[in-house]
Parts: C-alpha cells; structure tokens; sequence
C-alpha cells in the first residue's frame, strides 16, 4: 500500500481481515486538497454501485416480509413505464430486465426527480427483457422507487432502520446535496493536467445503484452481518448469493467472478467521477478486503493484490514505468490471440483487446498499459525466438496465458 501511495497516488482507505482478526487497517492520502486535511479510518467515502447490495437486501427484506414478490413485474408500480409488462423484479435485481447502463448527463443535472424519471424512461432498452444479460443502473435506479413505493417511506430511511441501524453502521448513509456530513472526504479525479474537483451530482436522481457513503469499518460490521441472519433470513442470502447468468450476476454482487484466485468470492466494484471502490468477501477463507478511494485510483486492482496476499499468493509491488524505444518490427510476432484476449497491431502500436488499451514498451519484450501502470504483459518466447505465451500481471499478480494456437 506504500507503493501504491508512492507510485500510483494512492488516496483512500483499506481494510482486510480474517476471521475477523485485523491484518491491514489503514488511511492514506487526503480527505481534503485544498485544506490538506488527511484520510482517517473514519472518513465516509462515497461507495459507487457497491450501493447495489443495499439496495438488493432492502428488496430482498420486502420479499421476505410479503409485500413484494420476484415474480411482480414493473408494471405493477410504473405502469407508464415502457415494456413495464416484462420486466420483473428477478429481472432488475440480475440485470436481466434489457434496460439501459445507466443515465450520466441526468445525474449530473439539476433537474428535479419528476423531470429525470420522464427522461429515463426514454432512453431506449438494450435487449428483449429476460432474453439475455447487461449491467444496468437504471434497474437498481428503479428497485429503489419501488422500495419507497413498496414502504412508504423514503429510500434512505428504509435503509438507515431496516439494514443500517441493524448492523451497527452508524457511519453510512444516503447522500444528498443539502445536509453537512462530518467526515466525508471530497472527491477528485484524474485528468491529464492533474486532480479536479469532481463534478456536481444530484443525489435526489443518483440513487438505489450509487448514492451510499461508509467507512472501511462499517463495511467490516456489513460483511460480518452476512453471515447472519439478522438482517436477511437464510432464504434470502440463498436468493442473493446465486449466480444468474453466465456473467455470474447474482442481487447487488457478484458470485465467483473471475478475478476470485480460484477461492469462493462474492463481490461488487463501483466507480463514478473521481470515487472507485472494492468489496471482496472471500466467505470459504473468511477473508474480507475493501479499498475505498476518492481520487480515482484503481480500488479493484488494488483489492486484487491485497486479496492475493492475504491467500498468501506472491506479488509484485508497485513500480513506475517508463517507456523505451525499441524496434516495432518486434511486435509482428506478439501479434495474435492468447486465452480470452487478443493483441493487436495497428499502424506500428501494439494494442491489447482494443484501441483503448495501447501496451507501452518498457523492453522489447515488457509492456504496461497505458491506461493502467499497475497492469503489464511479458512476452514469452520458446528457444527459436517464437512467442508462445504471456505474463500478465495485474495489481503485481502474475498469470501465465499460452498463446491459442
């Protein structure tokens, strides 16, 4: 972590335990630039779409309680909405439902709630509800004007009596763009001339996919609370922890994704202008890792590697990467497919996947990425010179890919 501080401008906070017991607690960076005010182990950070689980388990409490079935379609609380008669509550929990990513421009607008729901339900389906699988915000944006439907009571206050309280999290809530909240860093992001204050949000639009904020602690008390049944009946975590689809998509996380070591994982990453956050529950090894930053910094790979060392797994520490210049005749034989990725050469650059992902020289046979520093690609060449394989190396942890033939 000092690395990532030194090296990559880490700003944030980590936590990772096991079996409860604390093996790296710690704040680094700044809450404020301006004031030089540093993070604190008690800083709130904003959480992203690690909102979602939220979000899922007061759906889920709703379903337990009978006031709300998996089997109820949309129609039921927004018959004006378009397809509202395909679209489910199992659909919209699993991202299933064929609605949209999500809505930028109307959550950075000042527009109120009535004007922002009229704009998003324009903004046209993916797919045929059910017939397939596509991460959407828009469905979370949904489950929690059904929750206050449902419930009568406002989004954030469901949450604060029915999960938070519950759990003991006294520091997490639901943002809005009034109240003065103690202790919340300000958010940044990166740009190319340096950190900027992150633009304004609306948090009356911005909710039930975002809008949380918490500390690395009170998501300790979450991930210990779901273990039991306090705040969901076993029936309910069965629902939540089962993987969907292919994309392994079960309510508000991930199960077994692919970045899991091989180890049972249930997880959930979020990002947004400036926040990027990491919640990894390893529940076979009893592991939990969270990485909560305000400046942008790569919380998920970062999770990754901390994730790796506490499964006792070697990793690479973080380093700065300079470019070199090398013979790009070289990248001829690089070129091809390994795994599930492909590399690429376009106009004398080497690509990894897409043009939005060029690789670096660092040696003529070392390449980073140069939207990502802490994520490199080592060409492996066989005695004649032919190259047969890569290591990748993601947040220092190494992965051997033989090229397809």
């Amino acid at each position: 972590m000092e690395a990532q501080v030194k090296v990559n401008d880490f700003s944030g906070t980590v936590l990772v335990t096991k079996n409860g017991s604390v093996l790296l607690k710690k704040a680094y960076g700044l809450a404020d630039y301006e004031w030089n005010i540093k993070n604190t182990i008690d800083t709130k950070f904003q959480l992203a779409s690690v909102t979602k689980q939220f979000t899922a388990t007061a759906i889920l409490q709703l379903i337990d309680n009978r006031k709300l079935s998996l089997n109820d379609h949309l129609s039921k609380f927004f018959p004006d909405y378009p397809k509202a008669d395909s679209v489910t509550i199992h659909m919209l929990l699993s991202h299933s439902s064929g609605l949209a990513l999500g809505f930028k421009e109307i959550a950075l607008s000042s527009m109120s709630v009535d004007s922002a729901y009229s704009q998003i339900k324009k903004i046209p389906y993916e797919f045929s509800p059910g017939t397939k699988t596509e991460y959407s915000n828009i469905g979370y944006y949904l489950l929690a004007k059904i929750i206050e439907k449902v419930s009568g009571e406002k989004y954030e206050v469901f949450l604060r009596k029915n999960i938070f309280e519950k759990a003991g999290m006294k520091n997490t809530g639901v943002s809005n763009n009034d109240s003065i909240i103690l202790k919340k860093a300000k958010i940044y992001c990166r740009t190319e001339k340096g950190f900027m204050h992150n633009p304004y949000i609306n948090w009356k639009i911005n909710i039930g996919h975002d809008g949380i904020y918490s500390t690395v602690e009170d998501l300790a008390l979450w991930d210990k609370a779901l273990y039991g049944t306090t705040i969901l009946s076993t029936e309910m975590k069965k629902l939540m922890f089962t993987p969907y689809s292919s994309e392994n998509w079960g309510y508000g996380f991930i199960i077994n994704p692919f970045y899991n070591h091989g180890h049972q994982l249930i997880a959930h990453d979020g990002g947004f202008f400036g926040t990027m956050t990491s919640f990894n529950r390893f529940t076979d090894d009893k592991i939990f890792v969270t990485v909560l930053s305000n400046n942008e910094s790569f919380s998920y790979i970062i999770g990754y590697g901390l994730s790796a060392i506490a499964l006792q797994k070697e990793v690479e520490l973080p380093y700065k990467h300079y470019q070199t210049k090398i013979d790009t005749t070289v990248y001829d034989k690089y070129v091809g497919k390994y795994g599930n990725f492909e590399i690429v050469k376009i106009e004398g650059r080497l690509y990894y996947n897409s043009l939005e992902m060029e690789l670096l020289p660092e040696s003529e046979t070392k390449f980073f990425r140069a939207d990502n520093n802490d994520r490199t690609i080592e060409f492996i060449e066989d005695k004649s010179g032919i190259c047969n394989a890569v290591v990748l190396t993601k947040g220092g942890v190494k992965e051997t890919v033989k090229r397809n033939n």
